[in-house]
């Protein structure tokens, strides 16, 4: 077995404020973390959990990864724009097109989201997340084909995607020019390897494949630290039998 997405984080002000809006949004159950944060738990094929943990500090630029939301039909579409709206969320502009027809919006800590139009093909299979939409180069989009062992399902015009085998989101990067990364990410991956697997081991293979070490100065017990080729950060947990 290969390593396991296990969650995306997001660092929150107010974890437990986010963690209901998005509660809301998905339909997935709250649940405890246990460094502080709140978890939810998907309710469908998604594959990986939610977690919002404590942060102090501000979001001051765009995120690099954000939702893609599918809509069956318009009446749908509509419904998820008023009840993220009633939610918290707000309507931003981040240079859309008066012609498109997704809806661009952010959660109560202005994380970007899309609502996507009813009939968009590339989504057509995958569920109400359809994709994790992500900032990045071809090379990060091959790194993370190998890192989690899911196919590319795009490969166009320096253009990448990937899925898992199982199902659930697609996550794509968009290629070239890459905004400019100011500080920590505020999203970012939690891998987990197999229950009996090792966490070196795994973390030698990822450095293998392009990763690099980050030196935060502080002891994270029981999670390694690394960046992927485009600088994103993620953590490698201890095998996931004590990830349940």
């Amino acid at each position: 077995m290969t390593t396991q997405l296990f969650a995306l984080c997001f660092d929150a002000n107010d974890p437990l404020r986010v963690g209901q809006f998005w509660a809301g949004v998905l339909g997935w159950e709250l649940a405890d973390d246990p460094h502080d944060g709140i978890a939810l738990l998907p309710s469908d094929d998604t594959g990986f959990r939610l977690r919002f943990l404590p942060s102090r500090e501000q979001k001051t630029g765009p995120n690099r990864i954000h939702f893609d939301l599918t809509s069956a039909s318009l009446d749908q579409q509509q419904q998820t724009v008023a009840t993220a709206l009633k939610l918290g969320a707000r309507h931003i502009d981040v240079g859309q097109l008066p012609d498109e027809d997704h809806v661009v919006l952010a959660d109560p800590e202005g994380n970007e989201f899309c609502v996507i139009e009813p009939g968009n093909n590339f989504l057509a299979e995958c569920g109400f997340i359809g994709a994790l939409s992500s900032d990045g180069s071809q090379r990060v989009g091959y790194f993370w084909s190998e890192a989690l062992g899911w196919p590319l399902v795009w490969d166009q015009d320096q253009e990448t995607a990937i899925r898992s085998p199982y199902g659930g989101p697609k996550i794509t990067w968009g290629g070239p020019p890459l905004m400019p990364k100011t500080g920590k990410n505020r999203l970012h991956f939690d891998l987990a390897p197999p229950a009996d697997g090792d966490q070196q081991v795994e973390v030698d293979r990822l450095l293998s494949l392009g990763a690099t070490r980050i030196d935060t100065g502080q002891d994270d017990v029981g999670r390694v630290l690394l960046a992927d080729p485009d600088g994103n950060e993620f953590c490698v947990l201890t095998p996931r039998k004590g990830h349940a």
